[in-house]
């Protein structure tokens, strides 16, 4: 099955707001005394981000058919670059960015199958900008 992309015409998210948080596979039982105990409930758990981008009209335009057409008001899955990892320089062991032949950067890439999260994204203008918040379940 083939899965819609990210649009490559919107900016990588604010570092500011993001924010992961690991879905809870445990299962807590909580005896007559004692502190609780966890054993593992499910070994495939999600990662749901919290994430915003700043976008103008044309951008704002372009998340919007994303989301409304694309994937349906959100409800398909979806490939996302992950912002944590791609389109940053690779590095070697001393710090020192690896580059190509032609001293080109060599870049890292990774993105994530996800959908957007339980909450629908939500907008705040800033000036002649769109703050875009919103959240997504990244498969595991």
């Amino acid at each position: 099955m083939s899965y819609s992309e990210w649009p490559v015409e919107l900016p990588k998210p604010e570092r500011a707001t993001w924010q992961r948080q690991r879905q809870d596979g445990r299962w807590r039982r909580q005896g007559d005394a004692g502190p609780p105990m966890f054993r593992r409930r499910i070994s495939a758990v999600a990662n749901l981000v919290s994430l915003s981008v700043v976008l103008d009209r044309n951008g704002k335009a372009v998340f919007d058919t994303f989301f409304d057409e694309t994937t349906q008001g959100g409800s398909t899955l979806f490939w996302m670059p992950d912002p944590t990892t791609d389109g940053w320089p690779l590095l070697a062991s001393d710090g020192s960015q690896l580059l190509t032949a032609e001293g080109a950067p060599l870049l890292l890439s990774a993105r994530w199958l996800c959908s957007f999260g339980a909450e629908m994204p939500t907008e705040t203008v800033i000036g002649k900008e769109f703050r875009i918040s919103f959240s997504v379940v990244v498969m595991p």
